[in-house]
């Protein structure tokens, strides 16, 4: 297990400060947001190089969306994921974050042929078909994420993002779990994580309030040794608020978490 933290919560006026403040807390990665990162490339791999610290992920940020009712939008969308995807390879990064909808269907109900969601379902599923020899060619994964039900109607859990992913059957279209939308989501967090076993290629660290682990009752102890029991070995990215100094608090967390990993 390799601990991350994304770009945007980490205090530095400059990429190798940034990076030099991970290191020096013990973190190993830094996930970055994927709307600017095309043009950032050259930048974070000159940086890396010279850095303990690597890219782990990129977090989604492309335009459209996969399950719009509107073909423009969808056909956007799938063209941004490829071009990301490329970026996260040349990056040496696990994969892309991937969330298919926000909120409620674009789709219309057309019931009783087929509900919003089970179009959604297909639709997925045809659009995934076409991304993955993409993603396989350029060797990163697409990271589909479960969110809560507050976020989302659809994809809720980590057992139906499996069902989606073991459907394209690639090696490069896994999920990804997060902590936060699983404190809402999952009624047990390390029997999940059992349970998707090694569908599970990335991770998002959050505590039940949405800030650091340690402020919320998330239980970080069981989930990771499961994690350890399962043989884990990828990033674990903070996705969160901070609740105060992050020079302070984000070695604090590192060590607090570094007690279970």
């Amino acid at each position: 297990m390799k601990l991350a933290c994304q770009e945007g919560m980490v205090p530095g006026d400059t990429l190798k400060k940034k990076l030099d403040n991970l290191a020096q807390w013990g973190y190993e990665g830094m996930e970055v947001w994927g709307s600017q990162v095309r043009d950032r490339v050259k930048e974070l791999c000159q940086a890396t190089s010279k850095s303990s610290v690597k890219i782990s992920t990129i977090c989604a940020g492309y335009k459209g969306c996969l399950l719009d009712a509107e073909k423009s939008e969808r056909d956007l969308a799938v063209k941004e994921v490829k071009e990301l995807l490329s970026a996260g390879a040349e990056l040496g990064a696990v994969g892309l974050i991937m969330v298919p909808v926000f909120g409620q269907p674009r789709l219309p109900d057309l019931s009783p042929f087929a509900s919003a969601v089970e179009l959604e379902r297909r639709l997925l599923l045809r659009l995934l078909g076409e991304i993955a020899p993409h993603a396989e060619k350029v060797k990163c994964t697409v990271l589909l994420e479960p969110l809560n039900r507050y976020e989302t109607h659809f994809m809720n859990t980590l057992k139906q993002g499996v069902d989606i992913a073991r459907r394209i059957n690639s090696r490069y279209v896994k999920i990804m779990a997060d902590f936060f939308h699983m404190s809402i989501e999952e009624r047990d967090i390390a029997a999940s994580l059992r349970t998707a076993g090694d569908w599970v290629q990335h991770i998002h660290l959050a505590d039940s309030t949405r800030q650091l682990p340690g402020y919320g009752h998330t239980d970080f102890a069981a989930p990771f040794a499961q994690l350890k029991k399962m043989g884990y070995k990828n990033y674990m990215a903070l996705e969160c608020g901070v609740p105060g100094d992050p020079a302070v608090e984000l070695p604090k967390s590192a060590q607090y978490m570094k007690q279970w990993m």
